[in-house]
């Protein structure tokens, strides 16, 4: 066995500079990672793809070790430097929650880069309120559950994206997920955490402009996403389905690595560029 081909650095933008590890050989995934992590949250989907592809992890500006200060209207823009710098015309982008501000608004702006779009637990800017009809339906009762399970994970310290599952059943990948979390000692989660919540402005509709395929993925027990929208959400897009994966709260692809991959994979292989 062979270990993959490996490049590492630090891509110099204006104000500072992003981390990437490029791995492996083939057409291109990038990963875009969530509020509670950066490039290191990859590490069960990297070994999983890289024999078939080259897999791109990174750290949003702002997060461990980038220096670029955090400013989510810049995520889109750095990835599309970060393709340009490492050769790639087009790639397919697996977003997991906060990832996604990065990933829609790239489809958006870039739909000749993109092959194919994975949106994990996240609408981006897309306003879940704004779903379609029934939303707010099922965001009522999706918020009821929700803060019913926020009130019992911070009785016993559990983190909110792995869930009392995750908490109870898996606590080593619960230690390492607080871990990863913890490395951005700089940066102020609470303040971007409600800048973004207010930047979810854009109305449901904006997502038929979206063709790339796409496939919406989501924790049946997720309690930081709603994701019971996200059929609405998908139902808004030309090419677009959602699955849900049982047992799985906001990070299925730290909790569930194993089913994560396996539906990311097939939805890829069907959207082969």
């Amino acid at each position: 066995m062979t270990a993959a081909p490996r490049a590492r650095g630090q891509l110099q933008r204006p104000d500072g500079s992003i981390y990437y590890e490029s791995t492996g050989a083939g057409p291109a995934i990038v990963f875009a990672h969530g509020l509670g992590g950066n490039h290191l949250s990859w590490w069960q989907q990297v070994p999983h793809f890289v024999a078939t592809h080259t897999c791109i992890t990174f750290s949003h500006r702002g997060f461990f070790p980038s220096d670029a200060p955090a400013d989510p209207a810049q995520f889109a823009d750095d990835v599309l430097a970060l393709i340009d710098h490492l050769g790639h015309a087009r790639i397919s982008i697996v977003a997991q929650s906060m990832g996604g501000w990065t990933a829609i608004e790239f489809a958006l702006a870039h739909p000749g880069r993109l092959t194919a779009m994975v949106l994990a637990a996240t609408s981006g800017r897309i306003a879940p309120a704004m779903a379609g009809p029934g939303a707010e339906a099922l965001l009522a009762e999706w918020n009821t559950r929700a803060e019913a399970a926020h009130t019992a994970e911070a009785g016993v310290g559990a983190h909110p994206a792995m869930g009392m599952r995750g908490f109870t059943e898996q606590p080593a990948a619960h230690q390492l997920y607080r871990a990863v979390d913890e490395l951005s000692t700089t940066l102020d989660k609470v303040a971007l955490r409600g800048q973004l919540g207010q930047s979810r402005t854009r109305p449901a509709t904006d997502l038929a402009a979206i063709t790339t395929p796409t496939l919406w993925l989501t924790g049946a027990e997720d309690c930081v996403f709603p994701s019971p929208v996200a059929p609405l959400m998908a139902a808004h897009m030309p090419h677009a389905r959602h699955t849900q994966i049982d047992r799985a709260g906001h990070s299925a692809y730290f909790e569930r690595p194993a089913d994560f991959n396996r539906i990311v994979a097939d939805f890829l292989a069907e959207n082969a560029a």
